[in-house]
């Protein structure tokens, strides 16, 4: 399902004009059901409400060169909002519904988006609902500015606090991944099922999931649960070849079910995020008996390795058109141009090259890409990201907080001294406000003095921290 778009060619500011949507995305027949979250959402239906989504949106000021932010849940009109978004030739920021109302007015005031969209209503739900029915509301945002560069869609990396870097994608750089997705080996094709549990918030659900399922005529589902149940059950309510979309969280939840009910059309799993645990990759695949494939991605470029039949596990192979480089121990990707917004880090993107933090190799000989860890402070919990720096960054801002490190093993640590007559439960009263639940340290260890080493700098070393904790093992 190709089309011909209108590209505006500008070097590293290349984008295409607001008919990528209706020509790369809505294209094709009105009756086909693109969408499923609890009813089936044809192509004519979706148009229908983006319009109207666009119409609401400029009544709210949104013109082309603006921006917007949206902060909804999982729902069609999340969907309908972003496309309206594009089509209307706006900038959309996009912020996880999950965040604190702190997390998300501190994101506002660093984006300054001209229209803010949120929820207006929402029917009854809970947390473990894989999609949510809402009427959303589009409002002015005091001195919104209108969108400061070419880039379609705004993602921050880690939550909306602290140090989390501001990154965007002009819609060139959305559309060049969707068709890399096409050129991949054991996705999805044209009518077949994408049953997607990964945030659409994020790049994997984003564009893996919401715009390749629209452009190459896969039905998107979205279980209407998350639980082993709900996805499975969402897996077994249609016959057509399905492939399952999330992250190692997602397996090691499936991969508990003991005994689970044969499912012929379920052809697969795909993951996103870190290498699955091998005696969960064996529970899963002699479990369901299909593939369970890895995808290596970035916010910043999207998919860029696979593995998606586990031929080369634990390595993965160079997605089509994506080169990397091994320099000193960490991976480089090609990148014509900076992804992030604001001061530009030359840590960070340098002469065509993203530095992507991760440690790992690469073959010269075939080519295969080996990740072996972060290089910095970002770390997985249940497949979300989290910037350990962020969060050591808000409890440091607590008046109650005299000096916090925050770690990770099994779990987010943090290590603090606590200022002179505060105590511990308003530190963690405070931590409720300005946390999303994932972030939040599942042990606060008050100590009376951090290590540091002869400079002054705080230690990391979790030995070091465990010695210096009352009742804990150094």
């Amino acid at each position: 399902m190709t089309g011909h778009f209108t590209q505006v060619t500008g070097g590293a500011n290349s984008q295409l004009e607001p008919e990528w949507v209706d020509e790369v995305l809505l294209a094709g027949r009105a009756d086909d059901v693109c969408l499923h979250l609890g009813i089936p959402v044809s192509r004519g239906e979706l148009g229908r409400l983006v319009t109207e989504r666009r119409r609401a949106l400029a009544d709210a000021g949104l013109r082309r060169g603006g921006s917007a932010a949206l902060c909804l849940p999982p729902s069609l009109a999340f969907i309908a909002n972003l496309l309206a978004c594009w089509q209307i030739g706006a900038q959309a920021s996009l912020l996880d519904h999950r965040l604190t109302a702190f997390e998300v007015d501190v994101a506002l005031r660093r984006l300054a988006p001209q229209v803010v969209v949120t929820v207006g209503s929402a029917a009854a739900g809970g947390p473990l609902r894989g999609f949510s029915e809402v009427a959303e509301r589009a409002d002015a945002y005091p001195d919104g500015r209108p969108a400061a560069t070419s880039h379609a869609v705004i993602q921050l990396s880690s939550g909306s606090t602290g140090p989390s870097k501001i990154i965007g994608r002009d819609a060139a750089s959305l559309v060049e991944e969707v068709r890399r997705y096409t050129l991949i080996d054991g996705v999805p094709g044209g009518g077949e099922r994408i049953v997607s549990l990964a945030s659409m918030v994020h790049v994997l659900g984003l564009v893996g999931g919401l715009l390749y399922s629209l452009h190459a005529g896969v039905q998107l589902t979205i279980p209407a649960r998350t639980t082993a149940d709900g996805i499975l059950s969402a897996v077994a309510a249609d016959e057509r070849p399905t492939t399952l979309l999330g992250v190692p969280f997602h397996i090691e939840l499936l991969a508990s079910v003991l005994d689970p009910p044969k499912l012929p059309q379920l052809t697969g799993m795909t993951t996103g995020g870190e290498l699955v645990r091998p005696d969960v990759y064996a529970a899963f695949v002699n479990r369901y008996g299909v593939r369970l494939g890895n995808m290596y991605g970035m916010t910043e470029a999207g998919v860029i390795a696979t593995d998606l039949f586990g031929r080369h596990r634990p390595a993965v192979m160079p997605a089509p058109g994506i080169a990397f480089r091994e320099q000193d121990g960490e991976l480089d990707l090609a990148l014509p141009a900076s992804p992030y917004l604001g001061q530009q880090d030359p840590s960070r993107w340098s002469d065509g090259w993203l530095h992507t933090r991760d440690a790992g190799t690469v073959d010269p000989l075939t080519g295969l890409v080996r990740v072996l860890g972060r290089r910095d402070s970002q770390v997985s919990v249940g497949g979300l990201k989290v910037d350990l720096t962020e969060v050591e960054h808000t409890l440091a801002a607590l008046p109650e907080v005299a000096t916090v490190v925050v770690v990770h093993d099994h779990s987010i640590e943090a290590y603090l001294v606590l200022a002179e007559g505060a105590a511990l439960p308003a530190v963690e009263r405070q931590i409720t406000t300005r946390l999303a639940p994932y972030k939040r340290p599942r042990r606060l260890h008050v100590v009376e003095q951090l290590p540091r080493t002869a400079t002054g700098k705080l230690v990391r070393s979790q030995t070091a921290l465990r010695g210096v904790a009352p009742g804990l093992p150094g």
